[in-house]
């Protein structure tokens, strides 16, 4: 059996030398990080805390800082957040500045090796993610879902049905992340308008898991499998043809466990589904673009206030949805238009002379651009529309501050005159220094306590209070960029409120995994890895690699930096693995190498909805939005709701596809040189 391998993509040191144990270590502490997040508090001297706000402040570019009194301590605490984006950064870091990793590891980590290049998937992930999110900023996918939920009706397994396909069949278009934007935001305010559906449970639950589903058909819908078809040289429609028809009978076969046994309880999915009707006056009302800042004036606040007129709101958000018809229109265009042309491109691109490989990005990034441009035209046509409700909004939510702060001083007063305090009220400018609205309080009676108390503060240094004003007017960087922000959402509230959802942190994230990753491949832990792998597939064949690869890739989308990282790391074993057996000349079959690549597909794409949240950057950005809709997901709940739909989701889709790759492939070795070429 081989111990090196060619490329210098194999094991070339020695796993038991200090920098390779280390490499392990830091790799399984940084995902454990990724699923546990924390902080870690540091503290820095006050002087130097201070004296470098005062410099920022000097050099206009924050406020200056408030002093809101004296204070014995002398140091700052601060707090360094390690998460997703900073631990695994800061592991690269680490592997660094001990010389465990070098110039070569970040190079193929992000330029790219054995195929898989990073760069290009991230460039091709965030164009498409652009149209995608722009589409949903028109609000087509809202107004979709509310034609659903009319067709519906109020027969509650009809409308369960309903949802359950619309949000596969736009999932499988545009992928899950435009789904969890706004299918959970939808979810969250339906579930809440209506009076028999006792927990939302049932229904965001199924929409999390539908949409991860839906993300397996199509290569362009989830990074997972990007670098998937990149690592193995698929060809996207041969992904997909492979992909569809385990995809859709998992789905059919899930929907009646979901509704009659995961989730059978009369109070999750009722019957007959008692909504709150919307007044004939809300139905009236012009529906308005939920992108421009402050549009629904005071509503945005009031929706999510306990009581009846929070669920009014709430149905008139889902009741009476903005649809920006020729946006929505241009983008479903766009993308259909990107997609197809996706899909021919890649299959061209094996058969063109000269080794010339076309790259998929070539057409998501024109595409993309076109759809920035028509967002940044649209926006500034009708720019004095926008800004006039934008200016209208701030007006309402300005004026609803001001009275709120005048009920709260009308209580405070009372509550002073009623403790035995007279309030004094200077009115006009007569008094000097005292303005028309300016009040003080003369208390009419001290106790003695009241005297000790004062005492005791006269002599206590720390309590003096020096207010260090700023000046309200004065004009800073950070201030300069804020206003700049609002007049971008006034101006162009779309293609600002798409730039604002892009997944940004993916991009640091996916690029130091593919470093952790390429790590541990040049410190021989890969081969390690891919010769257990190949034990496994030894001892029982297709049908195991199928059972094996599913079951470790779900498992690993928990412990493995999310289902990215399990896709980087299953990727490059596997590579290792089809090197081991070409090494030696033994050969692998068409049905054991399919089985495993696909079950791999199957397996990271349903492992975002398993047991932990931060198993995909999907599920973070789920448990995001219901936090602002009040709607908190708890880790332990997450996992034990979901364990039976990963189990039913896995079984059939596993089955399916050992039945597949029986009738369709045959036990005639593998070339293996088409991949590792």
């Amino acid at each position: 059996m081989a111990t090196t391998a060619d490329s210098g993509n194999s094991g070339n040191h020695s796993i038991s030398e200090w920098r390779s144990i280390v490499t392990l270590i830091v790799f399984v502490i940084t995902n454990v990080v990724v699923l546990f997040p924390f902080h870690i508090p540091f503290y820095v001297p006050r002087w130097l805390h201070n004296g470098f706000l005062d410099a920022l402040s000097s050099m206009r570019i924050i406020s200056p800082r408030h002093q809101n009194g004296k204070t014995n301590l002398s140091w700052v605490r601060l707090r360094l957040s390690m998460n997703i984006v900073t631990a695994p950064v800061i592991a690269d870091l680490f592997l660094l500045a001990i010389q465990a990793i070098g110039r070569d590891e970040i190079k193929q980590g992000t330029v790219g090796a054995d195929h898989i290049h990073p760069i290009d998937i991230m460039v091709f992930f965030i164009t498409l993610a652009y149209i995608a999110i722009s589409i949903d900023a028109s609000g087509l996918i809202r107004y979709l879902a509310f034609r659903v939920l009319q067709w519906g009706g109020k027969v509650g397994h009809r409308l369960f049905f309903y949802l359950y396909l619309f949000f596969f069949g736009i999932g499988s278009f545009v992928g899950n992340d435009p789904i969890i934007l706004s299918g959970t935001a939808f979810l969250a305010y339906m579930t809440r308008v209506s009076s028999n559906i006792v927990h939302p449970r049932a229904w965001i639950y199924t929409q999390f898991a539908v949409a991860n589903i839906a993300s397996a058909i199509l290569v362009s819908s989830n990074p997972t499998n990007l670098v998937l078809a990149g690592a193995f040289k698929i060809r996207f429609i041969d992904y997909t043809a492979n992909m569809v028809v385990p995809v859709i009978i998992t789905a059919i076969v899930l929907f009646p466990f979901l509704l009659y046994i995961v989730f059978a309880s009369e109070s999750l999915i009722p019957v007959e589904i008692k909504m709150h009707e919307l007044p004939e006056e809300a139905k009236g009302k012009k529906p308005v673009n939920p992108n421009i800042p402050n549009a629904r004036g005071t509503a945005e606040q009031q929706e999510d206030e306990p009581g009846e007129q929070g669920k009014l709101l709430s149905l008139e958000e889902i009741m009476n949805p903005f649809l920006d018809k020729r946006g929505a229109g241009f983008g479903a265009a766009i993308m259909a238009l990107a997609l197809i042309s996706v899909l021919s491109l890649n299959a061209a691109s094996s058969s063109l002379p000269g080794g010339v490989v076309l790259q998929v990005y070539w057409v998501t990034l024109p595409a993309a651009f076109i759809m920035l441009v028509w967002d940044l035209s649209f926006g500034w046509l009708h720019r004095n529309e926008t800004r006039e409700i934008a200016r209208e909004g701030r007006e309402q939510v300005e004026q609803a501050k001001a009275e709120q702060a005048r009920i709260q001083r009308e209580e405070m007063e009372l509550a002073v005159f009623q403790g035995g305090e007279e309030v004094v009220t200077v009115a006009g400018n007569d008094a000097p220094g005292v303005g028309s609205d300016s009040e003080f309080v003369k208390s009419q009676s001290t106790t003695t306590d009241e005297k000790k108390e004062a005492s005791t503060e006269k002599d206590t240094p720390t309590t003096e209070v020096v207010a260090k004003s700023s000046n309200p007017d004065q004009r800073t960087l950070s201030s300069i960029a804020r206003d700049a922000y609002r007049w971008s959402q006034e101006t162009f509230p779309t293609a600002t409120a798409v730039l604002s959802h892009l997944p940004y942190a993916l991009i640091p994230f996916a690029f130091a995994m593919f470093i952790l990753v390429q790590a541990l491949v040049t410190k021989g832990w890969v081969e390690v890895f891919a010769n257990g792998w190949d034990h496994w597939v030894t001892k029982t064949g297709t049908v195991g690699a199928i059972g094996g690869m599913g079951f470790l890739s779900v498992i690993l989308c928990n412990f493995s930096g999310t289902n990215i990282g399990t896709t980087i790391l299953l990727s490059r074993i596997i590579q290792q693995w089809l090197r081991i057996h070409d090494l030696n000349g033994i050969p692998i079959s068409n049905r054991t190498y399919y089985a495993t690549i696909y079950s791999m597909a199957l397996g990271v794409n349903y492992g975002a909805f398993s047991t932990a949240i931060s198993a995909s950057l999907a599920g973070l950005l789920w448990r995001d939005i219901l936090a602002k809709k009040h709607i908190h997901v708890r880790r332990l709940d997450f996992a034990r709701v979901n364990l039976p739909i990963i189990a039913i989701a896995m079984s059939v889709g596993c089955a399916v596809l050992i039945g597949e790759i029986y009738i369709i492939r045959n036990d005639q070795p593998f070339d293996l040189a088409s991949v590792l070429d």
